[in-house]
């Protein structure tokens, strides 16, 4: 059973020695950079999610706030090791994480900024609900920014 536990001392280090296949490295950081990530924006409200299934850490996920214009939920990082692809723990924890933020409600939304060549990372968004934003950061234009809005039709 997949539930999702804010990363600690106790669990940091299991957590930092997942990795994802060496033709996914261009499309997530490692996991000591998210975790890092989560450390640096902490004043952005910083999560960072260990995955896990049962006992075992099986991915990572970061989600901070937008602090500035325009405000909203910021999902930085998904990442299932490659030793547990394939399962559905990557969509059953964006569920959770989607849920959580949800009932949260700070927001009405949550963005993701995807590679344009990661078709498996866009077809999970798609199926929870995203949408391609038409925003385009001048800084990544070779990824796709996509939006799920908490009302009818997103967050599936």
């Amino acid at each position: 059973m997949i539930r999702l536990t804010e990363i600690t001392e106790d669990n940091w280090l299991e957590a930092a020695g997942l990795a994802v296949s060496n033709e996914q490295k261009g499309f997530v950081a490692p996991a000591v950079g998210i975790i890092a990530r989560g450390y640096v924006y902490r004043a952005c409200n910083a999560k960072v999610y260990v995955i896990e299934d049962d006992d075992t850490a099986v991915g990572l996920a970061l989600v901070r706030e937008f602090t500035e214009e325009p405000l909203g939920y910021d999902l930085q990082q998904l990442m299932i090791d490659e030793r547990f692809q394939g399962r559905g723990f990557g969509s059953e924890a964006l569920k959770l994480i989607l849920d959580e933020l949800k009932k949260e409600g700070h927001y009405d939304h949550v963005e993701v900024c995807v590679k344009k060549d990661d078709a498996a990372a866009i077809g999970l968004y798609e199926k929870h609900g995203f949408v391609d934003s038409g925003y385009i950061d001048e800084d990544v234009p070779d990824s796709l920014n996509m939006i799920c809005y908490f009302t009818e039709g997103g967050a599936k």
